[in-house]
């Protein structure tokens, strides 16, 4: 039999309105199904979260994400916190409110925001100082700080606070690193007092497999409602960043949720999920909209080509969106060209609603016991296909 059903439900009940579901387990891979279950509604997985960095889906109204299928979206801790500010964010009745979205919501904790700064920042055991990006004023983010940032905001599931390593990086900083992240993750358990919002650990260890073991060890001693891979999509190799989701996925909790952060192409989503991860998130779809690149079931397409200027075909035939069902690529290529801002409206419709149909597509292939065949077929339909991640046949 291709894929095992799970008898009885198994649950994980770390905070009081937080649990886990696992329905099926494939037995050709790892690939998994369940249902997350949170505070303001549940959320089928494998899932794929549109980033709303600053209150905001770019170029998306919330009823919009609502119709193409989004259960659940991320917040951005450290761009909330520097702008409105969390204390205002509070006074004016959390990020649900604000931003008219009565779904759940993820926040992350502001650890790779910080890490991108480069230089502006500076890490010690208390946390992160850093100089904001918007008008260079000083500024410290701790584990404490970053939780009661995102209770501030409501969030539905909370992330600790950690340090996202750069890659390359030595073996000694990686062990450095990761155990301070490990110390971070416990005071962050300890600084929460929202107890029906989940919060997850997050495992660091760059890509080096036994600092990536301890990590798991580590927070599973600490215990959280669920885990995450972080770290990731950093500048590896993406053989490298399925070598370390090998790994770990598999050391982590049947009944928890499994999170890949930052992760990624829809090849990555696939092999993702192959490998048993139930969760991720990433600017992909919505940033490469903005530049006019769009993602298809036979791979990406570059709408600003002058090919595609008398173009009266959708951008893909197969897809039911409703940029798909309405407009031509010579329309769309149009108003790339034009700069108008509607392009960015459109092209973002199509590409998170492709993102959030495969997600689907993925879940009905689960569940019907055919997930290794979905993703044979996926990739036959590549021309070429993706970005170059071709199925192996691994996993």
């Amino acid at each position: 039999m291709y894929m095992t059903k799970i008898k009885q439900d198994k649950e994980q009940t770390g905070s009081d309105l937080f649990k886990f579901q696992l329905h099926a387990v494939c037995h050709d891979t790892q690939a998994r199904r369940g249902t997350i279950h949170t505070r303001r509604g549940r959320v089928e997985t494998p899932a794929f979260m549109p980033v709303g960095t600053q209150g905001t889906v770019k170029g998306m109204l919330p009823e919009q994400l609502k119709e193409i299928g989004a259960q659940i979206i991320l917040g951005n801790t450290y761009h909330l916190y520097l702008r409105p500010g969390h204390e205002r964010m509070a006074r004016l009745g959390g990020l649900h409110k604000f931003m008219n979205w009565d779904r759940p919501i993820l926040t992350d904790s502001g650890g790779f925001q910080v890490f991108s700064l480069g230089e502006l920042r500076k890490i010690d055991e208390q946390g992160v100082r850093f100089q904001s990006h918007l008008d260079g004023s000083a500024h410290i983010l701790t584990p404490e700080l970053s939780i009661g940032i995102q209770e501030s905001l409501g969030a539905d599931i909370m992330m600790v606070f950690d340090e996202c390593i750069p890659h390359p990086a030595t073996h000694a900083y990686v062990a450095e690193s990761t155990a301070r992240s490990t110390r971070w993750a416990a005071r962050c358990k300890e600084a929460r007092t929202d107890s029906s919002a989940a919060l997850f650990g997050i495992v660091q260890g760059g890509m080096e497999q036994d600092l990536r073991r301890q990590s798991v060890v580590d927070l599973l001693e600490i215990g959280f409602d669920g885990y995450a891979l972080g770290g990731l999509s950093v500048g590896e190799s993406a053989e490298v960043m399925y070598q370390v989701m090998d790994w770990s996925l598999p050391l982590l909790p049947a009944e928890c949720p499994r999170y890949v952060m930052g992760v990624g192409t829809p090849e990555n989503l696939v092999e993702a999920v192959a490998r048993g991860a139930d969760m991720f998130d990433c600017v992909m779809p919505t940033r490469n909209a903005r530049n006019g690149v769009l993602f298809t079931s036979f791979g990406k397409v570059s709408i600003k080509q002058a090919r595609f200027s008398e173009d009266e075909m959708p951008i893909d035939p197969d897809c039911n969106c409703y940029v798909c069902s309405n407009y031509s690529r010579a329309y769309l290529r149009h108003l790339y060209q034009s700069n108008e801002i509607l392009a960015s409206v459109l092209n973002t419709t199509h590409n998170l609603y492709y993102y959030l149909h495969l997600m689907q597509r993925i879940r009905d292939a689960i569940a019907a016991g055919r997930y290794r065949a979905f993703r044979e077929e996926f990739y036959r339909n590549r021309i070429p296909a993706g970005d170059g991640h071709a199925f192996t046949g691994s996993v």
